[in-house]
């Protein structure tokens, strides 16, 4: 027998069935198989399979369409609910009867529900509530307003519309639920959509997310008072009972449960991941605080959220965590959660409880929606943000997602409303939702600010004055080569070096990216998660000790996710003043066949291309791509001969990659060569790029013409071919163990005609320095590319300070 209760779409069993009771044939659990006569889909555990996978299927084909759109993954998953339901397909009753009929519809429910729970346990762990400590007045100040503003506003306009709700709606604990979680910002749905947008490491993600963290501190609160007034209309006795077991069970976890939380990760090895048999016993621990906090009416999401929350998160328990069961839950499990909530939702049953049912819920959750808004831009406004920022701020504080869904199947659970409501409410959070993402995105760029007027290069670096370089450090490999770069460099107490070097870890187990400065003495511990960051840091320290005088040394750790590391990047180098970033960027030979190893997966390549994309100041990526120049750090290279080379093929990036050269021509044992390659018959020139690349030219040799480890050649040729013979030609003359070249900005395309075809990495490299780089040229142990700093606006650099040098030499000379 199958019992179906579609006004209550079977919650809990509880309340009385608005429609009649329906008897059906069970179906047998497993089939023989189709060479038995059998349908598969007349068996139960074959039309859950089936049913799970059409409904994956729909909604990874909703997220290939509204990808474009900027529609977050929320947004595909609830419309491919709402979809395979009632509203939609579901009108068929052969489509319901095929994929979901009464019988397996308690499937969908319960997992569906548990998919719920195990999402919000995931969320608990990623969050950190360290952030409140570490939030200003201002995050405060904006999460107030924006809570409290629209509780007192929806409240008002709940008791203006009392009299024509239902008996259960007009209740104090009802109108006090609803009201809270309108005015309630939910940290997990902010964390999702920022994801999603690359908004994370912004300045208005991290403000968001800040926020939504204050305001779900207030809504914990809000949701106890909320089942304590509820527990109260049955009677005083249960509303006592009911904080009795919450004490009890909030003072088992505080203190049994956290202290087995930090007794796991004490018996985990440094640098290893949780060992499987605890990570099976939390997310069964899971399941056992759901059973709790149902048992005692304090609804069954709860206790696997305050669980998540009392994980720490980040290496090694929360990263352990979220890596083993996050794609598991996210791909596998949560489409049940949102078939569930699709197969409850019916359209045709809101248009027939008509409006005079539901106007009064309406009326609050628009109260809700542009009280929210309106106060989070007021407040934002207030504490002298941009007006922008604001803009962008109130519609990320105003979305809904996931936590709401769950307090709408809760409302129904006690009886608060029924399946209009219920429907209705599923309709305005994909309204508000669908509609405020893609606002977000057209309101706020987050490299608009990095891209700056300003210049911040090197070549418009006075040569005696203090040089800005940003440093970033992928793992410890790296830093030996990008040390040795900064030696060969020449700091020099007239020309001294502020190095910023910024560690970048990618996040994992946690949600909120994680900066710190190490010169702040109250984050110096959080470094201790980062199993390199001792050795990197060490290594710099005893490099900038052995350069006491002329080297400053400023170190920063970033904790933040593949597609936002470039925001951190930019920002620091932006805040720093940095006048290049220094990428690596490495090769590994694996066997006889050389390939490309990206240490950040594709992160890497995402990482540089998005930063030579927005980078305020000049760029250049490091190949390292031999142990000779990956020299010990303690080495010194006094007494030692380095030959480097440069390509100058003309344009911005040649020029900037020159004057990096000169630079380095000071070390008195580096010997540089520099090589201009000419267009025959100045076929292909540009000749404003032409006479930039003459002046810039000229300076360098007038000041290095009595520098006898400087050598100067012009070499002019027709195609690509012949650049790469006139490249070719050099490594039999010599071995250069660095060669620096220009990317691609303003390179007469002749010079290159034909080699386009041919390269691997063009669009990061550049064309000759992917070939360069290439495993087919070894002779080279490193290749420097760099690109000049681009403004905004602009495709390439128009002023050209080094003319004002040459004068300066010509004068000399004269």
């Amino acid at each position: 027998m199958g019992i179906h209760t579609a006004a209550k779409f079977q919650t809990s069993g509880r309340g009385t069935a608005a429609l009649p009771l329906v008897c059906v044939r069970m179906h047998e659990s497993q089939s023989f198989g189709i060479f038995y006569g059998q349908n598969p889909l007349k068996f139960s555990f074959n039309v859950v399979l089936a049913a799970l996978v059409l409904v994956i299927m729909i909604t990874r084909t909703l997220r290939f369409f509204l990808k474009p759109l900027r529609e977050p993954r929320f947004i595909a998953e609830l419309l491919g609910g709402i979809l395979i339901g009632p509203s939609v397909l579901g009108k068929s009753q052969t489509f319901t009867n095929l994929f979901f009929p009464l019988n397996c519809a308690f499937v969908f429910r319960n997992i569906g529900i548990m998919g719920f729970m195990l999402f919000l346990f995931i969320s608990g762990v990623k969050m950190d509530l360290g952030l409140l400590k570490r939030s200003g007045k201002k995050h405060f100040y904006i999460g107030f307003v924006s809570v409290f503003i629209p509780l007192i506003v929806v409240t008002i306009v709940a008791l203006l519309t009392r009299k024509s709700m239902d008996k259960e709606l007009g209740l104090p604990s009802s109108i006090g639920g609803i009201a809270s979680s309108l005015a309630v910002t939910t940290f997990p749905i902010h964390y999702c959509v920022l994801q999603e947008l690359n908004l994370l490491s912004s300045e208005v993600g991290n403000m968001a997310l800040s926020i939504a963290l204050v305001s779900d501190a207030l809504g914990m609160n809000f949701v106890v008072v909320f089942e304590a007034m509820k527990q109260g209309e049955i009677g005083s006795r249960d509303a006592i009972l009911y904080m009795v077991s919450l004490i009890v069970l909030g003072a088992f976890m505080m203190t049994a449960v956290h202290r087995a939380m930090i007794w796991i990760i004490e018996k985990t090895p440094e640098g290893e991941s949780v060992d499987q048999f605890y990570v099976v016993g939390i997310l069964l621990a899971v399941f056992v605080m759901g059973f709790l906090t149902d048992m005692f009416g304090i609804a069954i999401a709860n206790g696997p959220f305050w669980l998540g929350l009392l994980i720490p998160n980040g290496p090694p328990l929360g990263k352990t965590l979220v890596e083993r069961s996050e794609t598991i839950i996210t791909e596998v499990i949560m489409p049940f959660s949102f078939a569930f909530i699709g197969l409850s939702t019916d359209f045709s049953a809101m248009f027939e409880a008509g409006w005079s049912n539901l106007g009064p819920l309406f009326a609050m959750v628009i109260a809700g929606y542009l009280s929210k808004f309106l106060s989070t831009l007021f407040a934002s406004y207030t504490a002298s943000l941009p007006l922008k920022d604001c803009l962008a701020l109130s519609l990320v504080l105003s979305l809904r997602g996931q936590v709401e869904l769950l307090l709408y199947v809760h409302w129904v659970d006690k009886n608060i409303i029924k399946l209009p409501a219920f429907t209705m409410l599923i309709f305005l959070t994909l309204v508000s939702t669908g509609s405020l993402s893609p606002l977000i995105s057209i309101f706020y760029d987050p490299s608009k600010p990095y891209m700056v007027n300003k210049r911040r290069t090197i070549q418009h670096t006075a040569p005696e004055t203090e040089l800005r370089i940003l440093l970033c450090i992928q793992d410890k490999e790296s830093v030996p080569s990008l040390i040795n770069l900064l030696e060969v460099s020449y700091p020099t107490v007239r020309s001294p070096f502020d190095v910023s070097a910024f560690h970048i870890v990618e996040l994992v187990g946690r949600a909120n990216p994680l900066f710190i400065d190490h010169e702040n003495s109250e984050l110096e511990d959080l470094s201790k998660r980062f199993p390199d960051s001792e050795t990197i840091q060490n290594a710099l320290k005893q490099y900038q000790e052995r350069r006491d005088e002329c080297v400053k040394l400023h170190l920063f750790t970033a904790s933040t996710a593949k597609r936002t590391m470039y925001q951190d990047v930019c920002k620091l180098a932006l805040v720093s003043k940095a006048a290049i970033i220094i990428l690596p960027f490495h090769k590994e030979k694996v066997g006889d066949i050389n390939t490309v190893t990206e240490h950040w997966g594709a992160g890497q390549h995402y990482l540089n291309m998005h930063v030579l994309t927005n980078a305020p100041c000049s760029v250049g990526v490091l190949i390292d791509k031999s142990n000779r120049y990956h020299l010990p750090v303690s080495r010194s290279f006094r007494g030692t001969g380095e030959n480097f080379i440069v390509l100058f093929l003309g344009g911005a990036d040649a020029r900037e990659a020159l004057a990096y050269a000169d630079r380095m021509v000071g070390n008195p044992n580096v010997s540089l060569t520099v090589i201009r390659f000419l267009s025959s018959n100045g076929e292909g020139d540009d000749e404003r790029e032409k006479k930039l690349d003459d002046g810039v030219v000229t300076w360098f040799w007038v000041k290095n013409e009595t520098n006898n480890r400087v050598i100067y050649r012009e070499v002019v040729v027709r195609n690509g071919a012949e650049t790469v013979a006139g490249i070719q030609a050099m490594t039999e003359e010599n071995y250069y163990h660095l060669w620096i070249m220009g990317r691609k900005q303003g390179i007469n395309p002749r010079l290159l005609e034909g080699m386009s075809t041919w390269t691997e990495n063009k669009e990061q490299l550049g064309i000759i320095g992917d070939y360069v780089a290439s495993a087919d040229f070894p002779a080279a142990d490193s290749v420097l590319v760099v690109q000049q700093q681009i403004l905004r606006g602009q495709g390439a650099a128009i002023s050209t300070p080094s003319r004002s040098s040459l004068r300066r030499w010509l004068n000399n000379k004269l």
